[in-house]
């Protein structure tokens, strides 16, 4: 009936840490209690036994210095020394037979008649007799003085055993709540180690139901369950942000090619429905062939700033001069700059190593004289400088365009964003997306400086390090 809910409750990491953590605590104290009375046992035994062994070394070097009748005369002597200090002392012969005897009073419950039947081991070893009715206990140890005479000299133990006992009784005691310690700690330890698992799991179930603001609390402690919740807030910071980032996209996406699939549609209706000549159909053809490769290269361009920014673009990194990049960039666009009358001006060194992917960096290149040239109006001038800057190479493109409005300047580089002038201009809002997700993706960053009337500066940072 109880077997099952036992076997998942047993799978549970929590009851498992808590059960491990509990047998544990309490096997250490009964360890240590086991060692207390042990220790405690064997200093008062040996407490005892010194006292009572050297009188037996008193008595022997009294027999073998005078003889066994001075031992008589001694043990007279000290008849009621040994009896006030709760000595029992016995001269006894071959046969046992006892010579002599001093018994204190808590030995009168003992049968002197059983130590005279009971064979004692010879050296200093001990046998511990009891009273048949009563719980009176004594220890008695026996020497041969000589072939015919015997000492035996003995104490009780009651007083020990009951301390012992007492002992027992008060650890019996003390291990209820010890046990209850143990279960209780074992569970806030488990509770604690594990919280942070319980919040991922939180985290989790939070997230299929579409939740991707949720983040797990972080208990700030620097170890490694709080170093996960860290790796794991910043995956959902970036799951997050690309699935807004997709959405906004697919958004822009289906806004963007509303227009050109809709040019596709009516120019192929007009055709169908006019009785047109060879050419006009050629030249709808061409417009529909134009509009196809403009929402191709929207996706494309799409798919690398995506591929760029979730980190799975494959970059063919080697050493490139990078002012080569940029001259072949320059040589492409040259004869558009002469067409708009605009003129450009380079400050480049000849050598400018770096780590890079020299298709990806045209492609920025590419970008960033495109959009200088396009804004840049009849009679201005482009500047671009590039030059070492400690691990970096820095390059700067500066333009003598209308500049960009401040409310646009932060969205610029938002996928297919384009401002109120920029739509004058053809282009596809991708632009200064697709450069800032290549630049981040060669570890690299871009910076922007622009005012109204007076031009825009870009600026591009990337690592000259592998």
């Amino acid at each position: 009936m109880f077997s099952r809910p036992f076997s998942l409750l047993s799978k549970k990491t929590s009851f498992r840490l808590t059960v491990w953590y509990s047998s544990i605590f309490i096997a250490s104290a009964l360890v240590l209690f086991t060692m207390t009375y042990l220790l405690l046992s064997k200093s008062i035994r040996d407490k005892d036994r010194r006292v009572a062994l050297a009188k037996i070394g008193q008595y022997t070097d009294t027999v073998q210095a005078r003889g066994p009748g001075a031992l008589m005369d001694e043990l007279r002597r000290e008849e009621a020394s040994n009896l006030q200090a709760g000595f029992f002392v016995r001269l006894s012969d071959s046969q046992n037979r006892t010579l002599w005897e001093t018994a204190p009073p808590g030995w009168t419950d003992l049968d002197l008649g059983q130590i005279e039947k009971t064979m004692f081991p010879g050296g200093e070893q001990w046998i511990v007799l009891g009273v048949e009715r009563g719980d009176g206990l004594f220890e008695i140890s026996s020497l041969l003085l000589s072939k015919d005479l015997f000492l035996q000299v003995g104490f009780g133990i009651k007083e020990r055993e009951k301390l012992l006992r007492d002992f027992q009784k008060i650890f019996l005691l003390i291990m209820i709540p010890v046990v209850l310690l143990g279960v209780v700690g074992g569970f806030f330890v488990a509770h604690r180690a594990l919280r942070p698992v319980k919040d991922l799991i939180q985290a989790i179930q939070s997230i299929d139901t579409g939740r991707l603001e949720a983040r797990v609390p972080s208990s700030q402690s620097g170890d490694e369950l709080d170093e996960l919740v860290r790796l794991f807030n910043d995956m959902l910071a970036r799951i997050e942000k690309l699935v807004d980032g997709m959405r906004e996209a697919l958004a822009n996406v289906a806004q963007d090619l509303r227009t050109p699939m809709t040019r596709l549609r009516v120019g192929v209706e007009r055709m169908l429905q006019a009785d047109s000549d060879v050419d006009a159909l050629r030249e709808a053809l061409m417009d529909c062939a134009e509009e196809s490769e403009r929402m191709v290269t929207i996706l494309n361009t799409l798919m690398d700033i995506s591929e760029a920014e979730t980190g799975t673009m494959r970059l063919y990194l080697e050493e490139v001069n990078v002012a080569s990049l940029i001259e072949e960039a320059l040589d492409l666009y040259q004869y558009v700059a002469e067409d708009e009358d605009v003129r450009v001006s380079t400050v480049i060194p000849q050598a400018l190593p770096a780590q890079v992917d020299a298709n990806r960096i045209r492609q920025v290149m590419a970008n960033l004289l495109d959009n200088a040239i396009k804004y840049t109006p009849a009679g201005g001038e482009i500047s671009i400088e590039a030059r070492r800057q400690g691990d970096e190479v820095r390059i700067e493109i500066r333009d003598s365009g209308d500049g960009i409005p401040p409310e646009d300047l932060p969205r610029i580089f938002d996928r297919l964003y384009r401002g109120d002038k920029s739509r004058s201009h053809r282009g596809l809002g991708l632009g200064l997306s697709l450069v800032r997700a290549i630049v981040q993706a060669h570890n690299g960053r871009i910076e922007v400086d622009s005012s109204p009337g007076q031009g825009s500066r870009f600026i591009v940072l990337l690592s000259a390090q592998p």
